[in-house]
């Protein structure tokens, strides 16, 4: 870490980034396949959920190896000095952490899913389509760990 960077500690703090963040960034390994995708999310304090089609990259590398790690950044400004090339910086918090993924399967689960993922951007529960739940696959990711950090500058 640089001196112009400190670790957040405080879980609720660290939760509260993610909370303000808009997109997750989910990296993936297959292999020797390194893949991160942007992601939307639901956070409950515990997992983070997502879904996908029924098919696709991202759950190739699901199949093959659950353990996953996740990017948040919040606060983003560039500090511009145009007299000094090398003190420009950046401003930022943000939460990097680890954890498996998991699909949900029965109907419940998968609506709580998608709910945590619909109260996460519009702040409130919604009534899922039962019949559209066929077209859908939620996941959640069970944290393992997660680790904040805040730019001086910020």
């Amino acid at each position: 870490m640089s001196q112009n960077e400190k670790y957040i500690t405080e879980p609720e703090e660290i939760k509260a980034i993610i909370r303000r963040c808009n997109v997750c960034r989910l990296g993936l390994a297959k292999e020797n396949e390194p893949y991160i995708v942007p992601i939307c999310f639901g956070f409950d304090g515990q997992c983070l959920y997502i879904h996908t089609g029924t098919t696709g990259k991202k759950i190739e590398f699901f199949e093959v190896n659950p353990q996953v790690c996740f990017e948040f950044e919040d606060q983003v400004r560039v500090i511009a000095d145009s007299d000094k090339p090398c003190a420009w910086s950046m401003s930022y918090t943000s939460v990097i952490g680890t954890g498996r993924i998991r699909e949900l399967h029965t109907e419940d689960e998968k609506v709580g899913g998608l709910n945590q993922i619909m109260n996460h951007y519009s702040g409130q529960a919604w009534v899922m389509p039962r019949q559209k739940l066929d077209s859908v696959r939620v996941w959640a990711v069970d944290i393992e760990s997660l680790n904040g950090k805040l730019s001086a500058q910020s």
